[in-house]
């Protein structure tokens, strides 16, 4: 029998917590296949961690932005934390900083991609498309890629 077979779900939380923050949803999502009857209430649980300071959406956010800032853009952000089960409050607060440093964060990401210009409409659809999918706004795009020059 594996060590993970007679985890309580509260050891569970707290071997999950130690590799890295989770939200309330997450952390919801990755016990609630372990949770029996006979445990306790799997929201009791997540009640006790938050207010233990072990659980914390702040905290989350705060380190999957620190992890993902340089590649993605504020949409892709917003969209990621609001999957995650974060406040829109927290959200909120996030906003400026992300949309303030978002025209240097595509720029890096589009160099490190393609580097240069594109020749034609083609490659320059590709390049759009790319940088959508990072979640970097249209203006922003544009802007790096020339397009908006008369």
């Amino acid at each position: 029998m594996s060590r993970h077979a007679t985890l309580t779900l509260r050891q569970r939380a707290f071997s999950y917590l130690a590799r890295r923050d989770y939200s309330r949803l997450e952390l919801r999502g990755k016990l609630s296949p372990y949770w029996q009857e006979t445990d306790e209430s799997l929201d009791t649980l997540l009640d006790d961690l938050t207010e233990r300071g072990y659980l914390s959406d702040a905290r989350a956010a705060t380190q999957f932005l620190h992890a993902k800032r340089s590649r993605l853009g504020t949409q892709r952000i917003t969209h990621e934390l609001r999957h995650k089960g974060i406040s829109e409050e927290l959200i909120q607060e996030a906003l400026p900083e992300l949309k303030a440093t978002e025209f240097e964060t595509a720029l890096a990401v589009w160099q490190r991609k393609f580097g240069t210009l594109p020749p034609d409409d083609k490659e320059k659809a590709k390049q759009m498309r790319f940088m959508l999918s990072r979640g970097f706004s249209f203006a922003t795009i544009f802007k790096i890629l020339k397009a908006d020059d008369e």
